[in-house]
């Protein structure tokens, strides 16, 4: 019975498993306190409020597995929401190609942060967070003031929805299970997918099994650069402005959200569908609050980083139940060696 449990606990969907009744515990709470938690509206409005941040998560997961980190999201969703509102405000260019412009924009200075990364060995959070700096200084030279969008094209998408019968949910957060659905396959399923895996746990060891560790790196650092720059259309769909502070601290909300979905601060571990519910976790905390009506909603980083605080102490506890796992493994095999096959007659 130990053992089994020892099993379980070293899981890679262990996490996964308490952040998932985590959610429900959270929820059902929820729905015992508060008559309207029951309505399921509520429950589709987590996934429209937090569409930008499950964008972003997504993102910064992939950077998480290969024991990396990408501080420079947030700001990179600024410059996005910015750039678009600028080019929509005092140019005349389609409505599409400004949208490509700026998914371009993201997608390239991610790659160029892995290259930097990559090519000169540097710890990914420096580099990142110069890129930061960089993005957020370079949107309040754009403009300290908010720009409205305007474009009707852009307006009405923004406030279009999608009846599902018991209720509506937005473009945004269409994109938002969409990616997430791309993500959980392209980890899950691809040789792409397992080449992150694998550096994450061990680099020189992807790379000694003939694995394009450069190259996977500079693309995980893409994927997180659009992923930004998705999240920063997402947003600015909510928000219909460009601004120099917004998305001010999202890049730790999706680091956050990751980890309580079971992503390893260390690499070599992550769940894409369990970040989707570390994202949920915080709309679910926030909605309690605003459905209570007299508490700051502070109070949901404060809950946040109790859980954090758990769920790295957790994490440590499932690395060492790993190890332990994979020590009386190795003496087993080593008390019990293999028989030699018997002699020709």
């Amino acid at each position: 019975m130990t053992s089994k449990l020892n099993q379980m606990i070293a899981s890679k969907y262990f996490s996964f498993f308490v952040t998932l009744a985590l959610f429900a515990i959270l929820y059902g709470a929820g729905m015992a306190m508060y008559k309207g938690f029951m309505r399921p509206q509520v429950f589709l409005n987590l996934f429209i409020d937090n569409a930008a941040l499950i964008i972003v998560t997504i993102g910064i997961t992939f950077t998480l597995i290969i024991a990396g980190i990408d501080l420079s999201v947030g700001a990179v969703l600024a410059l996005v929401c910015m750039v678009l509102a600028w080019l929509l405000a005092n140019t005349g260019i389609p409505l599409g190609l400004a949208v490509l412009l700026v998914l371009v924009m993201g997608t390239v200075f991610g790659a160029v942060q892995g290259y930097i990364i990559t090519k000169f060995d540097l710890q990914p959070f420096i580099i990142t967070l110069a890129g930061m700096f960089f993005c957020r200084g370079l949107t309040a030279v754009i403009s300290q003031d908010t720009i409205q969008i305007v474009n009707p094209d852009w307006v009405a998408l923004a406030s279009y929805r999608i009846d599902l019968g018991v209720g509506f949910i937005s473009i945004g957060a269409v994109v938002a299970l969409i990616m997430i659905a791309i993500a959980a396959l392209v980890l899950g399923f691809t040789k792409f997918g397992r080449a992150v895996f694998a550096i994450g746990g061990s680099e020189s060891s992807a790379a000694l099994m003939g694995l394009p560790v450069f190259r996977t790196k500079v693309m995980v650092y893409a994927i997180s650069g659009f992923c930004a720059s998705m999240g920063g259309l997402a947003y600015s769909l909510i928000m219909l402005t460009g601004y120099n502070l917004h998305g001010l601290g999202m890049e730790m909300d999706a680091i956050a959200s990751s980890v309580i979905g079971g992503t390893l601060l260390t690499g070599g571990v992550g769940f894409i569908p369990g970040a989707l519910i570390g994202v949920l976790i915080q709309g679910v905390i926030l909605t309690f609050i605003s459905f209570q009506g007299t508490l700051s909603a502070w109070w949901t980083k404060i809950v946040v980083g109790a859980l954090l605080c758990v769920f790295i102490i957790m994490q440590a506890f499932i690395t060492e139940q790993k190890s332990k796992l994979s020590s009386k493994s190795s003496m087993e095999d080593n008390n019990n060696p293999p028989q030699a096959a018997p002699a020709a007659q």
